[in-house]
């Protein structure tokens, strides 16, 4: 196996644990509530704190990255969230259950950006799109695992038997650290890099060196944001909705997740095609605004099939786009800061955009299903008008000097 392929591998199988890894809370929370005997919003401050070990992690581990290399701190990240996972099946209360899955969060966040900057960076320009869906994919396949895994295990032997499981990521590590070597692209800018100016700022402060390159970030955390936020609000709301106003089943929205992420599984792997023969501008921009009219008008869906293939459509266009992101943050930045970048800005999205889900609340307590559907495709035309602001990316050549 070459090189290229070993990076999109490891990414691949990293990004799957990862989604394993936090879906596994998901599937455990009723078990969780009842033994520790605490209300719903006490049981959802796991995933809040865990977003933002994410966010602190993905700084973290994005600065280290760039400076000690890919490879060394993608399998410590891979590690950590291993160890999260497991210490959590030991906890004896709910505050040692919000401490290791912050640790979880930690190395969760910083694994994302690390296997992005190791595809940028091993495979060719006209490419990047179709590996980076490639490599997004693999957070399904690790829904669908932690979905398989819950089913077999929770029944028999109980909550804490599922979070023993997220050790095995470890072994993982090792395969990687043993046969992926460090990226290319870094270790030849580590070798032409000068000895730096104490005065050059530090590599988080470099994502907003200069008022253009603070816009360029600024721009790209909205849409990660929107993305982020989106995605949320349609999978966590989207089923009571449904069985509100259509009088959809409990089954019949099992049915309804299932037909959704095979729609977005297909929209990634398009939108992927999609960036490298198009274009990043003109890929977002299709997207953006069929996802803002995909999810508008499925407030009006009716019918079993309606519902159906309608949330097929509208995982297609709102989760598609989450594949290019990779891509197109790294595309902004240079392999000295690429990693910080991509790990920073994605991780902001996550903890911004995974607070969605109070607002779709308070909305549908206060209105209908209807406002809410158009406060979603709102978010999606903000993102679009941020989008068409963003420069070309061969405009950032200064950035690229200044930094190499």
């Amino acid at each position: 196996m070459n090189y290229r392929k070993k990076t999109v591998v490891a990414s691949v199988a990293g990004l799957t644990l990862e989604g394993m890894d936090i879906m596994f809370i998901s599937f455990a929370m009723s078990m969780i509530i009842s033994e520790f005997n605490i209300d719903l919003a006490t049981g959802g401050l796991i995933s809040s704190i865990t977003n933002i070990g994410m966010l602190i992690g993905g700084v973290l581990f994005g600065i280290l990255a760039d400076k000690f290399g890919r490879v060394r701190i993608f399998t410590y990240t891979i590690i950590l969230f291993a160890i999260g996972t497991a210490l959590t099946g030991l906890a004896t209360n709910i505050e040692q259950v919000y401490l290791y899955r912050f640790i979880a969060g930690l190395g969760a966040g910083g694994e994302y950006g690390i296997g992005m900057a190791l595809v940028a960076e091993a495979w060719p320009k006209n490419k990047q799109g179709r590996v980076s869906s490639y490599v997004s994919v693999g957070a399904q396949y690790g829904v669908i695992l932690a979905a398989l895994l819950s089913a077999m295990i929770l029944p028999l032997f109980g909550w804490r038997a599922l979070f023993f499981v997220g050790v095995l990521p470890v072994i993982f590590a090792y395969l990687v650290r043993k046969n992926l070597d460090e990226s290319p692209e870094w270790v030849a800018a580590q070798k032409e890099k000068k000895v730096e100016s104490k005065k050059e700022k530090g590599k988080l402060l470099q994502l907003f060196e200069t008022p253009r390159i603070a816009f360029t970030t600024l721009s790209l955390a909205i849409m990660a944001t929107v993305q982020i936020a989106g995605y949320n609000g349609l999978m966590i709301w989207l089923p009571s909705m449904l069985q509100q106003s259509q009088g959809l089943s409990v089954s019949g929205s099992a049915l309804w997740t299932i037909s959704t992420a095979v729609g977005m599984i297909i929209g990634m792997l398009t939108f992927g095609q999609f960036m490298d023969r198009f274009g990043a501008k003109r890929s977002y921009g299709i997207f953006l605004l069929a996802s803002a009219s995909a999810v508008f008008l499925y407030s009006f869906a009716e019918g079993s099939a309606g519902v159906l293939i309608g949330g097929a459509i509208v995982g297609f266009f709102s989760n598609g786009m989450f594949a290019g992101y990779g891509a197109l943050i790294s595309s902004f930045y240079p392999v000295k800061i690429r990693s910080t970048a991509t790990n920073t800005i994605f991780n902001f999205g996550r903890a911004v955009g995974g607070l969605s889900p109070i607002l779709v609340g308070y909305i549908l307590q206060s209105y209908d299903m209807t406002i809410a559907m158009t406060y979603l495709a709102a978010l999606y035309c903000v993102s679009f008008i941020v989008m068409l602001s963003l420069k070309e990316k061969n405009k950032h050549a200064s950035l690229e000097k200044r930094s190499a």
